[in-house]
């Protein structure tokens, strides 16, 4: 790749006139500077350029953010479009073909600024991009790197369909204002970063109260929810005999599963304790009748279905694993309903997220008499009699640390008659 880079040609982009003069500089600096969204910039941007006459038919800013599964977002902004378009590759595109041999695989190595005239007969055409722009009837070919105060390099680029391409004044234009559009960028780069690390280690609900700064220890509020608490059978046994790789693949099948099935049915996981989940799936409305409260009922079904979810991707982890030769994963999950504070507790430098109270801690002492009752889903009477689903009474049982017995129901039964039971 090195080779490739020093032999591709920069353009000599020079200032030609000061900053002040330049629209864009100021158009940026005065109504960039208040629009919210990248997309909505990166719009108005583009039909700013085109009212200045320059033949830009394409913008496309790739920014590379730090995210778990993306590299970052690349817009797409086509003249006369209404919408810049948003994609998000993973991290494996940058072992694509399609990477490899665009232009922003040599300008993210520090290769500079690159440009082809798609008109001009003897053009080098040394990226398949290039050959689709052509056939679109592009005529000019740009790409710039923007660079983050960090050293972080991102990528901008320019199409033109005009014959003979664009100007060395437009190209100077363009160029002026790079870095006030990269500081604009920056900006958004950092809050989508900000929000993808509090959503990843904190959830989406959660991370979303604390950005409209919710920050301060006992910061929170009193919420009505049901509660879900899940636990990994045997992994004490597991870690001793399994090798820590077998082991970790193991823990990210199961919370892959529990945890995935909660966040797909839209409830909040809040924290993860050693092999154990915590989440909730809120409830706005507080009725002294929930059996005949449309949100309550449409709560309650949606974190049962969200269990049984959970229980059919195990399952299917299961049948792979056991033909692998692989250990299976025994689990259960507790769903309870009731009132707990969600909030921030901790120390003042160190705080988490999360619910506290009764109903919290019974959710939890439900899910451990999962295996008592050899079950890998139990329900407590208070979400029970809010549901239409017919559930299987247990009968009524005491809780370690609890005074009064629990009534506790089983999942449904699946519709071939069996039911759910991977609890061992």
């Amino acid at each position: 790749m090195a080779a490739s880079i020093e032999a591709l040609p920069v353009a000599p982009f020079t200032v030609s006139t000061p900053l002040s003069f330049n629209p864009l500089v100021e158009w940026l600096l005065t109504d960039g500077w208040n629009i919210a969204e990248p997309n909505r910039l990166i719009k108005q941007l583009g039909d700013r350029i085109v009212e200045m006459g320059i033949p830009v038919y394409r913008l496309r800013v790739t920014l590379r953010t730090l995210h778990p599964q993306f590299i970052g977002t690349t817009y797409t902004w086509l003249r006369g479009e209404d919408e810049v378009s948003e994609l998000m590759p993973t991290h494996d595109i940058l072992t694509e073909e399609r990477y490899l041999k665009s232009p922003f695989a040599v300008i993210f190595e520090g290769a500079g600024a690159i440009r082809r005239r798609l008109d001009a007969p003897d053009v080098v055409l040394d990226f398949p991009i290039l050959e689709e722009l052509r056939d679109e009837g592009a005529t000019d070919y740009v790409a710039m790197p923007i660079q983050f105060s960090d050293g972080r390099i991102n990528v901008v680029t320019f199409a033109g369909d005009r014959a003979g391409g664009f100007s060395s004044r437009e190209l100077s234009m363009i160029y002026e204002m790079l870095p006030v559009f990269a500081r604009l960028m920056e900006v958004h780069a950092l809050r989508r970063t900000t929000q993808t690390i509090l959503e990843t280690y904190l959830g989406r609900h959660s991370g979303d109260r604390v950005l409209k700064g919710l920050i301060k220890r006992g910061d929170g509020e009193l919420i009505h929810a049901v509660i879900w608490f899940s636990d990994l059978r045997d992994s004490t046994r597991l870690a001793d005999h399994l090798p820590r790789e077998a082991f970790l693949a193991l823990l990210n099948d199961y919370f892959e599963c529990v945890a995935g099935a909660v966040l797909d049915h839209g409830g909040e996981v809040l924290r993860f304790i050693g092999d154990a989940a915590l989440a909730i799936f809120p409830i706005g409305a507080v009725t002294d009748q929930p059996e005949k409260c449309a949100e309550h009922i449409r709560i309650c079904t949606v974190a049962i279905e969200s269990a049984r979810d959970a229980v059919q991707r195990i399952d299917a982890v299961n049948e792979r694993r056991r033909e692998a030769g692989d250990a299976t994963i025994g689990f259960g999950i507790g769903l309870h309903l009731g009132d707990v504070l969600y909030g921030n507790i901790g120390t003042p430098e160190r705080l988490e997220f999360s619910v506290i109270g009764s109903a919290a801690n019974e959710a939890a002492r439900i899910e451990a008499m999962c295996k008592a009752l050899d079950q890998c889903v139990l329900i407590s009477e208070s979400v029970a009699r809010i549901v239409p689903n017919k559930l299987i009474s247990l009968g009524f049982h005491r809780l370690r640390g609890v005074r009064t017995p629990y009534e506790l129901f089983s999942l449904p039964q699946t519709e071939n008659g069996e039911t759910p039971n991977t609890a061992s």
